[in-house]
């Protein structure tokens, strides 16, 4: 796939842009804990609601990707324990296919179905717009970078657990990105992944955090704390 998929599309969705609405909640907010939002084409996205949720207080946002023929629940029980503790809303959405739409080779059918749930989530809780980050595990992290700086006027941030790659395209905003990858990962080596991304990044003016751990393809819970920190405020 080269950039003139994202700039040359004819829609926000197919160019990959997202939009993050107004927070208008109405009454209290659902949860705590974790709920179903049901989403086009039979699936289902997971939303984590921690406990010190109220109608007054603006809260932090993570929307959380999972991996290639991975799921929603496995990729959330990454984040849930933290989330938590920080008082973090988590957006976990499913991919249409196996993986996310411009993996695949084309742009539209996620994002819009991702838009679809940040304006759920919008009519729902109150969101504190400067902390919204996305992130994602694997390719869900790979799509988590691609997007997030396509859209970086939305995302403040970005978290890339193992992350195989970075699509090319238009950017805006310039959100802060850490990078976790594993020494020892059979699936997306670390040499030819993130120690390639990581300095294509900062030399294109972003601020990374870049942080390595002697495991495989994983995603251990110190890693976890040190992407959600800065947003907690």
């Amino acid at each position: 796939m080269d950039g003139s998929t994202w700039g040359d599309a004819p829609s926000d969705g197919a160019r990959g842009r997202v939009v993050l609405p107004d927070s208008s909640p109405r009454g209290e907010p659902p949860g705590p804990g974790v709920l179903e939002l049901p989403a086009s084409h039979g699936r289902r996205h997971l939303v984590f609601v921690p406990a010190r949720a109220t109608p007054g207080t603006a809260l932090p946002l993570v929307v959380l990707l999972h991996g290639s023929g991975s799921d929603p629940q496995s990729v959330l029980r990454l984040l849930h324990d933290e989330a938590e503790r920080r008082g973090m809303l988590v957006l976990a959405p499913k991919s249409m296919a196996y993986t996310w739409d411009a993996i695949l080779g084309g742009v539209g059918p996620d994002i819009r179905s991702i838009q679809e749930a940040l304006d759920w989530m919008a009519e729902r809780f109150r969101l504190d717009r400067a902390r919204i980050m996305l992130s994602g595990f694997s390719d869900g992290a790979s799509y988590a970078l691609t997007v997030g700086l396509v859209n970086g006027d939305v995302f403040s941030r970005i978290g890339a657990f193992s992350p195989g790659f970075l699509l090319p395209g238009p950017r805006t905003g310039r959100p802060s990105i850490f990078v976790s990858h594993g020494l020892a990962d059979p699936v997306l080596p670390i040499d030819r992944c993130s120690r390639v991304l990581v300095p294509g990044l900062i030399a294109d003016g972003y601020e990374v955090d870049f942080r390595e751990f002697a495991d495989g393809h994983t995603v251990p819970r110190e890693m976890v704390a040190a992407a959600l920190d800065p947003l907690a405020g």
